[in-house]
């Protein structure tokens, strides 16, 4: 009964606004109300992973589902367990494996390619794009009922030109932290350089 899946979560924003690091942030927050907080954080980038490759990648495959399954592997969903599974970039999910992803994200199981077993998902989704998912569901580039089912809970993550109060804070931030990596005194900004 404690055991809920927490919603799932679509972030938005444009490129390098911190979605992978607010992902990291709403790992980390399920994970302190936790327990065991050990739980796994896996990160797939949709844009990176080869399009003949992806199926395999995601939903694993048995010995045998294909040329060169020479052995039974878990997909990366899998490999979330009753983590995060983060799917950054999912604007660049092909139609096809969109369709599979919907039917783990309302059936809560998976299925490994070549296998007739289906396998619980206990993990949390958060997805994250830099596209107009509603925009590419209402032309057909994006499934509309997978994301109804992503955009569960949305955030969205205001560029820094948009931040002011934010530049000065990861400006002392980074200035710290590469200080203290070659042993040095915090810097001082002067008030031209902070302006």
């Amino acid at each position: 009964a404690g055991d809920t899946v927490p919603p799932t979560v679509l972030i938005g924003g444009e490129t390098g606004t911190g979605k992978d690091v607010a992902a990291r942030l709403l790992h980390s927050s399920c994970q302190s109300n936790n327990k065991h907080n050990d739980k796994p954080f896996v990160h797939i980038d949709c844009a990176s992973l080869p399009a003949d490759l992806m199926e395999s990648e995601l939903f694993g495959h048995e010995k045998g589902a294909f040329t060169g399954a020479l052995s039974t592997r878990p997909g990366l969903i899998e490999a979330a367990e009753d983590g995060t599974l983060f799917l950054d970039e999912i604007g660049e999910l092909p139609l096809a494996l969109q369709a599979k992803l919907l039917n783990v994200l309302e059936r809560r199981v998976v299925r490994r390619l070549g296998s007739t077993k289906e396998r619980v998902v206990p993990a949390r989704f958060i997805a994250a794009t830099n596209r107009d998912l509603h925009e590419m569901s209402l032309t057909g580039h994006f499934r509309q009922d997978l994301y109804y089912r992503l955009n569960v809970m949305s955030i969205t993550m205001p560029p820094l030109r948009e931040r002011d109060g934010d530049t000065w804070l990861l400006a002392s931030h980074f200035a710290a932290q590469t200080a203290r990596r070659y042993g040095l005194a915090h810097p001082i900004f002067s008030p031209g350089a902070i302006a």
